[in-house]
């Protein structure tokens, strides 16, 4: 016997109200600092139901990779419980355009969907950019998340990448977790683009994340990762669907 239920992610009217539907993400640090993913400068525009977030790039982090990549992000104020068997799917529009970032280059600037479990230290992407997009499946290091031991490769993030979208316009973007069979499915305007079998790690739940991102790896010099890009995102409301088994 199948249960079902739908619910939406969204509310965007409440953004400046952090903590009730929508935070600020980041990370606390060991010096019990707190690292924000927050532009100073990001214009934030709700209109329609539709979240628009203009930022000029200017964040960085010269020593944690982590802390470098995100530029402005939201997280979902509550995780979202997975389902110990069945399916749970996360499904939104994204559009992406971008000013001074380097043509053909998605990872120098890009909005982002990120499903993220601090419990697991899991993330399953979607990564949208002026003319190319990118599936993202990964278990990260996040600062001070437990990630559990194993005896093959403990941390890994493996992009896949695609024009097949339309570029600088709204596409759906859609992910599927499926617990009890360790699968993962990224959908790109109804259709299937990837399937990941045999996941190696048993996701929990996960915060919901909306971001502006770069994604350029640092240097011994530091951080190279802003250079006068402004990358606009906007992003709909997410529908999540949950079909329990028994």
């Amino acid at each position: 016997m199948n249960m079902s239920k739908q619910w939406v992610l969204g509310d965007f009217d409440t953004i400046l109200d952090e903590g009730k539907v929508w935070t600020i993400g980041g990370f606390p640090l060991p010096d019990g600092s707190f690292w924000q993913y927050r532009e100073p400068d990001a214009v934030v525009i709700v209109r329609n139901g539709i979240l628009y977030v203009r930022a000029p790039l200017s964040r960085k982090h010269d020593k944690i990779q982590i802390l470098d990549n995100a530029k402005h992000m939201y997280y979902s104020a509550k995780p979202v419980e997975v389902p110990e068997k069945g399916e749970i799917s996360f499904e939104l529009q994204i559009r992406a355009r971008s000013q001074n970032t380097a043509p053909g280059d998605l990872y120098d600037g890009y909005a982002s969907l990120n499903l993220l479990d601090f419990t697991t230290g899991g993330a399953l992407d979607f990564f949208a950019g002026n003319d190319k997009y990118a599936s993202v499946y990964a278990v990260l290091p996040f600062p001070g998340v437990p990630v559990p031991e194993s005896d093959k490769t403990r941390y890994f993030c493996v992009f896949k990448e695609s024009t097949e979208f339309q570029a600088r316009e709204f596409n759906t973007y859609k992910i599927t977790y499926n617990r009890d069979k360790d699968e993962i499915v990224f959908y790109v305007n109804g259709t299937e683009v990837r399937r990941e079998h045999n996941v190696p790690v048993k996701f929990n739940q996960f915060t919901v994340a909306l971001g502006i991102m770069t994604e350029k790896d640092l240097t011994p010099e530091g951080s190279v990762s802003v250079h006068g890009q402004t990358v606009i995102g906007e992003y709909s409301p997410i529908t999540i669907s949950v079909t329990e088994t028994e």
